[in-house]
């Protein structure tokens, strides 16, 4: 899931730290050398992409990506959409903002699938950069209900809107919503 890096409209906590310019430079950057790194035989790459009409017409994105519209709503809503509207089978959403993802976090995150129903990729800072999903029975109506986002509960929160799943965990990753953050997972930046 990707944000079209419009200054002011992406990465806006760490903007108000660094300045929204920048902010926007840094996940542009972050996002296309992502895009790059999980290229894959295994999975196909999906661009869920917002705003919608911008992002379905962005240069900023490989054009030989596939998008889609987030659509309307908050994060829950719009990752739900995705889970509930794609063609079957597993599915993982990530964000684009984790500086450390790389194709062996993607690979082991799809083979916890094997087993279970949902997988996780927790942040350091109680979210989460993954959620997987193995889709072999419909999403659940509560999926991201009441989650309180950008908060050290948004993984727990999330936990609790899938009752009966088994559930599985992959690597915790760091990803950059400060200054700080960003001075300790890309020093050259800037």
């Amino acid at each position: 899931m990707v944000k079209e890096p419009r200054p002011g409209r992406v990465k806006t906590r760490l903007g108000h730290e660094i300045g929204m310019i920048d902010a926007a430079t840094w996940f542009r950057h972050q996002s296309c050398d992502l895009l790059r790194r999980l290229r894959d035989p295994r999975w196909e790459l999906l661009l869920a992409v917002t705003p919608d009409k911008d992002g379905l017409e962005s240069r900023v994105w490989p054009v030989d990506l596939p998008r889609v519209a987030q659509g309307h709503g908050n994060l829950g809503t719009r990752m739900a959409r995705q889970f509930r509207t794609l063609p079957r089978g597993p599915i993982c959403i990530i964000g684009a903002d984790i500086p450390g993802i790389r194709r062996h976090h993607i690979a082991r995150a799809f083979d916890r699938l094997g087993n279970f129903d949902a997988v996780f990729g927790p942040a350091t800072d109680g979210g989460y950069w993954l959620i997987g999903l193995k889709r072999t029975k419909p999403a659940p109506p509560s999926l991201f209900r009441n989650v309180r986002w950008s908060t050290q509960h948004a993984l727990a929160d999330t936990i609790a809107t899938l009752p009966s799943h088994r559930i599985a965990m992959v690597a915790t990753l760091d990803d950059v919503d400060t200054a700080a953050d960003l001075a300790r997972h890309a020093p050259s930046f800037g």
